[in-house]
């Protein structure tokens, strides 16, 4: 009997450990999925992300809709996610706008609110208007697989009605013919479908988003023509009282940088035709890893755009595992001028540049080096104004020694950064690549703010004029911070922020 009862206690004190490590595997495992999420950047909690669609505002809630692929964290079946956030900080994850359905997957668009019911669907109906991508051989031998379609919501976007009578802009015949930015023009009272086409980019009108009609191109004989044309979207801004045309248009391959990046334009558009005088070829972003990014529709005269994340040269391949991808933070558009030039701007909103408490400033410099000595969180902020211009480094590293370099050439007047020790960066030859963007500014000082979040940075400098998006995957989280100067640090105020969650 006793030895009975001293084998059951023995199975039961197995039982235990057994429990106990199984449920230490399934944690490691958890770890392991969630090594890199970030804190304040939007991922979906499980499978494939990429570009943004259908950005539109309604009622206090921002509406994010996104390429994504839910069933494995690989690009795969578009459908549309969504996800909802009133201070573009915490979002929350709706279940799948769109399905794919007979007409093909569901490619990138975007969304407006017809508050004068002019499709019919009904007043203040949220209408998407997105490409069907269909992957028969048949209509791939023809090019004619790509058509653009609509779909509605009568519920603030929580439940979707596809329109029966798609697709309401058939393929006339071209094999990249995707992605419409539509926008409602005022002044001609129409609707304006902004459409990338091959490697150049089509108008097209309408008064009620179901009939079409082409009104001009643009873009053969200017811009970058590295790749294929995307994601296009045409912004009216305002100059001093001046009004011009922003057109954004996302080119895969073709960066200055290598692989995926947004091009821009500033010109004049008429409700026909845009046209630009400034032939320069111009960056949005010069970093590797901002792709796609469009605005949101409808927020007046504040021009919020957010972008995807990657890079379509290493986006499958990152080391992620139950997710893949993250959005940019969201980013206000301005337009500033250069001598005759106009170029835009990109900076954080007030909502996320106040999601941080201060944790040390310092005043003035005098030495080489400034160090952060007390260990930081894994998502944080810093600014530097005013630092006498100088070539210097920004060294973010862990206990690992995995290094994260964004740094400025005076020689070349130009950021850079460097991930080639940052952890892991075998995965992909392009990744350990050194970034760098031209400075467009001379002045003889330099400010600028880096945005860290777990496994990104994100640097606006010279008040937005250049800005760097780059990913990074350490062994171990990023807690320590170096600035090294080639001479004297010499600036106005240096200061690190924990973001507040």
């Amino acid at each position: 009997m006793m030895r009975l009862k001293k084998y059951g206690l023995t199975m039961f004190l197995l039982s235990i450990v057994g429990t106990s490590l199984a449920q230490m595997g399934q944690q490691k495992q958890r770890d392991a999925e969630e090594k890199y999420r970030p804190l304040y950047h939007f991922t979906p909690q499980q499978g494939w992300m990429n570009d943004p669609n259908g950005l539109v505002y309604l009622n206090g809630n921002y509406h994010l809709f996104f390429q994504h692929n839910p069933e494995k964290p690989v690009w795969g079946p578009m459908h549309w996610g969504h996800a909802i956030s009133k201070d573009l900080i915490h979002w929350d994850e709706q279940k799948i706008a769109l399905y794919p359905d007979s007409l093909g997957t569901i490619f990138s668009g975007s969304a407006v609110i017809d508050k004068d019911n002019t499709a019919g669907f009904g007043k203040d109906a949220m209408v998407a208007i997105f490409t069907h991508h269909n992957h028969q051989e048949e209509d791939r031998k023809t090019g004619l697989h790509q058509n653009q379609s609509l779909a509605y919501s009568l519920d603030k976007g929580l439940t979707w009605t596809k329109y029966k009578g798609n697709p309401v802009l058939p393929n006339p015949g071209i094999w990249d013919f995707r992605d419409p930015k539509v926008m409602w023009h005022a002044h001609s009272q129409r609707w304006i479908m902004t459409l990338a086409t091959k490697d150049c980019i089509t108008f097209y009108s309408s008064k009620d988003l179901k009939t079409w009609q082409k009104e001009s191109e643009f873009g053969k004989e200017v811009g970058a023509h590295g790749g294929v044309w995307e994601c296009p979207d045409l912004i009216s801004m305002d100059y001093k009282g001046v009004t011009k045309w922003v057109l954004l248009v996302s080119i895969n391959p073709g960066g200055p940088n290598g692989g995926s990046v947004t091009q821009y334009f500033v010109g004049d558009f008429d409700g026909h035709q845009f046209h630009t005088e400034d032939t320069k070829i111009k960056w949005l972003d010069w970093g590797p890893d901002n792709y796609a990014g469009v605005t949101w529709s409808n927020l007046g005269d504040r021009h919020l755009m957010i972008g995807w994340m990657s890079n379509w040269q290493y986006a499958n391949v990152v080391p992620t595992t139950k997710w893949r991808s993250s959005s940019t933070i969201p980013r206000v558009l301005s337009l500033d001028k250069i001598g005759q030039s106009f170029y835009v701007a990109s900076t954080a909103p007030k909502e996320i540049e106040t999601a941080f408490r201060p944790l040390k400033k310092y005043h003035g410099g005098g030495t080489k080096e400034v160090s952060f000595e007390q260990h930081l969180p894994q998502a944080y902020r810093l600014d530097l104004k005013d630092l006498k211009q100088q070539s210097f480094k920004v060294i973010l590293s862990n206990e690992s020694g995995d290094e994260l370099i964004i740094g400025y050439r005076e020689d070349q007047n130009a950021y850079y950064i460097d991930r080639s020790k940052s952890g892991e960066v075998s995965f992909n030859e392009e990744f350990p690549k050194i970034a760098s963007a031209q400075r467009l500014l001379n002045n003889g000082t330099l400010s600028f703010s880096l945005y860290v979040d777990v496994s990104s940075v994100e640097l606006f400098a010279d008040g937005g004029l250049t800005v760097m998006t780059s990913l990074f995957f350490p062994n171990r989280p990023i807690t320590k911070v170096r600035i090294v100067g080639n001479k004297k640090l010499e600036f106005q105020e240096l200061g690190i922020a924990g973001f507040k969650r």
